[in-house]
């Protein structure tokens, strides 16, 4: 196994230390991932991913002994991190958290290195960190079945319509799919949650065969979650383009809504192998055109949302 190598990444070289180390074992269907692989892949991705998490604390899930070893989930950053790393100080209880912002290429291939899998990204940003430009909820199904996610979706994304509220939807890399709504950044997370509360008890009123809220497993039956968790200060979800640690290493990936009807798409349907081909061809396709951009205000969506909930 070899020692170390260097790479290039932006401005900077970085060292990869065993980069043939395993990471993702094949198993006859699921191929074999190494660190190596995951550098390149991390490295070719950079200029899609860099925009979903410049300016962003991250909770970092890292796997030192490959999917098969011990999972870290790492929030604050290691002194021995270099120092050209970005780091934000965020208070919590009884003191702070330093955590990795990742703005570069050259931090993303250093996380790589360092056994990163999974980034998992704050909904805000450093400097309005209480203020969240994102909403996210996440569709889970309680068996792997995609084809009661691609029904929520579709009941989810015309319900946002509705509200006037524009959505992207992304795959988990998981079981489901997450939909996600741009912010202005004007409302607090206790508002957001609230809000995507209230759209999820909307649509669990109008299908209550279909859909739950309810916290607790044992309390779902065979009904989708409507997950809304996430939008809550120091929270997290998956970065998009970013790797699951999950056999055949599936990548989180951002979806055109027309691509539901594709009975190809799944929640795993993309893995580092094809992934970047797939990010290249959806800068050109552009799934998600302009829509991050664009942040909405609650408001107007909050007064729709009261007279349909009667």
């Amino acid at each position: 196994m070899a020692g170390a190598r260097t790479v290039r990444a932006g401005r900077r070289t970085v060292e990869i230390h065993r980069p043939d180390k395993v990471l993702f074992p094949g198993d006859g269907e699921a191929k074999e991932y190494r660190k190596g692989d995951l550098v390149e892949y991390y490295r070719s991705v950079a200029p899609f991913m860099l925009p979903h998490l410049r300016g962003r604390p991250l909770m970092l899930e890292r796997h030192p002994d490959g999917v098969e070893g011990q999972r870290f989930m790492q929030k604050n950053t290691p002194e021995y991190y270099p120092e050209w790393i970005k780091r934000i100080e965020v208070p919590k209880e009884g003191g702070t958290v330093c955590h990795t912002v990742c703005d570069d290429t050259a931090t993303l291939v250093y996380l790589a290195d360092q056994a990163c899998l999974t980034l998992h990204r704050w909904l805000s940003r450093v400097g309005r960190l209480d203020r969240p430009d994102r909403l996210v909820i996440d569709l889970d199904p309680t068996e792997d079945d995609f084809g009661q996610v691609r029904q929520a979706a579709r009941r989810l994304g015309g319900l946002l319509d509705e509200l006037g509220l524009p959505a992207g939807l992304m795959t988990t890399g998981s079981r489901g799919l997450h939909v996600v709504v741009p912010l202005g950044g004007r409302h607090g997370y206790d508002e957001v949650r609230a809000f995507a509360r209230d759209v999820a008890e909307l649509l669990v009123r109008d299908h209550p065969d279909e859909f739950t809220t309810a916290v607790r497993k044992q309390d779902r039956g065979d009904r989708l979650y409507l997950d809304v968790q996430r939008n809550a200060y120091a929270q997290t979800a998956v970065a998009p383009f970013t790797v699951r640690a999950r056999p055949g290493a599936p990548v989180a990936t951002p979806l055109a809504w027309v691509q539901l009807d594709d009975q190809a798409v799944d929640a795993r349907r993309w893995s580092v192998a094809v992934a970047v081909a797939v990010a290249v061809d959806q800068a050109r396709t552009h799934p998600w055109e302009g829509l991050m951009r664009r942040g909405r205000s609650l408001g107007p969506a909050r007064r729709r949302l009261n007279r349909l909930g009667g």
